[in-house]
Formats: structure tokens, sequence, C-alpha cells
């Protein structure tokens, strides 16, 4: 797993771009965690509501739903509608399930999109969740206007020994927690946002809630061959954002080209930003977004 290698070696914000936000509105937009019962267990999502375009945003592992709180408010303010998930094992979604793949957290958005009857879906995913916003698309075009890469990895790198052993002692003792939480620490190269010790806090507390390591344990160790199968076969239209510093890549630049091309579509490029460019510089992640769902869901 090669986006581990170089963290394991070297082992909201005031520019954000004015939204206008239409009379009696407020800035904020509702916060109520709703649930979505599957077969094995249940889904935890917030919905902003609203008859606005469909936006679905799925967090990367070893995050929550609220790795979204700078872009949904700027979403919401622009007229969409928003919904933030946790992922099989994480936040408020049930820990334990028998499969934690992309491919199944793909199933989970759609599985929401015809709960709420509100799609054809815009789909964003973060690191791993690409991944999934991809096959959702791939399984149901007809319910995904296009899709959103934050971050995106989406296939396998050739793991170095050293990082193979380092993660197998890192979620081997009771330190896995702190493990996690320092790496996660790392993909933030150029700044933090302002409530990034809150955020902290509350994902090392979840973390500690049973069963939610092991999940995670367990998305780490997946291949990712299956999704990069796909990608090639994408046929709705795709955004890719990616940080020219993300430590999940040796090189960050050349891998977002490498699936632009792919996907035939151009990149944006970060300057700076890591592995949460929308959390990092949400000013200059937003207007691309803003442009690229206008475009998508332009009737």
């Amino acid at each position: 797993m090669n986006t581990w290698n170089r963290w394991m070696l070297g082992a909201l914000v005031a520019a954000s771009p004015v939204v206008a936000t239409p009379a009696g509105v407020s800035s904020a937009p509702p916060t109520t965690t709703r649930y979505l019962t599957l077969g094995e267990g249940r889904l935890a999502y917030d919905d902003t509501g609203g008859s606005g375009p469909l936006v679905v945003a799925i967090p990367g592992m070893g995050d929550l739903r609220s790795e979204y709180r700078a872009l949904r408010p700027l979403l919401w303010q622009a007229g969409y509608r928003v919904v933030t998930l946790d992922v099989r094992g994480h936040g408020e979604t049930s820990a334990r399930w028998s499969d934690y793949s992309a491919h199944a957290v793909g199933r989970d958005a759609l599985a929401l999109i015809e709960h709420l009857g509100a799609g054809p879906a815009v789909i964003l995913g973060n690191s791993f969740a690409a991944g999934s916003a991809l096959w959702a698309a791939h399984d149901a075009p007809d319910r995904v206007r296009g899709v959103v890469l934050l971050g995106p990895i989406v296939r396998d790198g050739p793991p170095s020994w050293l990082a193979r052993m380092a993660v197998a002692v890192g979620f081997g003792g009771p330190w896995r927690v702190a493990f996690w939480m320092a790496y996660w620490n790392s993909l933030f190269p150029a700044r933090q946002p302002a409530d990034h010790a809150a955020a902290k806090a509350a994902l090392a507390a979840n973390l500690r809630e049973p069963g939610r390591m092991e999940a995670l344990r367990t998305m780490v160790g997946l291949s990712k061959a299956d999704t990069e199968a796909i990608v090639a076969r994408g046929r709705v239209p795709a955004l890719v954002v990616m940080g020219s510093r993300d430590p999940d890549f040796p090189d960050a630049v050349a891998e977002a080209h490498w699936l632009g091309a792919v996907l035939g579509t151009d990149p944006v490029i970060v300057d700076g930003a890591g592995h949460y460019p929308h959390l990092e510089m949400p000013e200059r992640v937003a207007p691309p977004l803003l442009a690229f769902l206008s475009r998508v869901c332009a009737p």
C-alpha cells in the first residue's frame, strides 16, 4: 500500500468564496442525524433537505462525515440538497459488516439515493471513497449525474516491506488509535482547519468504540484492483481534485493526471494541499466544484 510509504519513512476559512444566501435562510444548513437500515446494519447520514439537485458526500476510511463541514454549507447555500454519510464501520453507522470494500460503500450510496427518492445525484468521494463513487456510477449510471473524486485512491501501489511492517505493528496494540491519528494528522501539510483539534478529538473518540478499529484495519488491507479495473469504463462526468502535497502518493500530481486522462477530464491541482484539499483550502476547491455541479445538474 504505497499510500503509507512517505509518512512511514518520515514517521472555516477566511477566504471562502461568497455565495449569496436566500433571504430568510440561515447560513448554516440543518444538521439532524438520520438512519437507513440495510440488511446487516444501518447507515447514519445528515440531510440538508430541500428540492435542489442531490449531492451525496462520502468520507474516506478512518474519518467521519464531518470532513465535509467546509463544503456542506457552501453547496447548500448554492441550492443543492447535501447528504453526508458515515461509511461502514465509522461514525454513527454500524461498526460490524461482512464487507467493507469501496464497492460495498458504493452500493450503500445507491441505496441511500433510492431511499431519499431524490436522484439522480452527484457523488463526492474522498480517498478510498472515490472508488465508491466510481462503483456507484458503474453500477447505476442512471442514478448518478457525475462524480467528484477528492484525493482519490483508486489503485494499488507496491508497498515497501517497512510500510507493511509498520501497519502491522501500528494496528497490533493498544496504541492503534494514536497510531492512526498521527497518520491522519499528517494529511494536512499546508494548514489545519480552525476546528481541527475538536475534529481530531471526535474522530479519536469514535475509533475507540468497539469494532471501529477492526473495521478500519480491514479497509486498510483491501486491494483496490477491482476499482482500478472499472475506472476506464466510467460513463458519467467526473471531476478530479488533488492536493499537490498529498502524502498518500509518491507523486500526487502525476496520479491526478493519470486518473484525469483515463476519465477524460483535466484534474484540479490544489497547490500545497494534502489529502483533504476540501478542508485545507475550501476556497480553492469550491469554485471548480460549483462550476462542475452547475454543468452536470443543468436541466
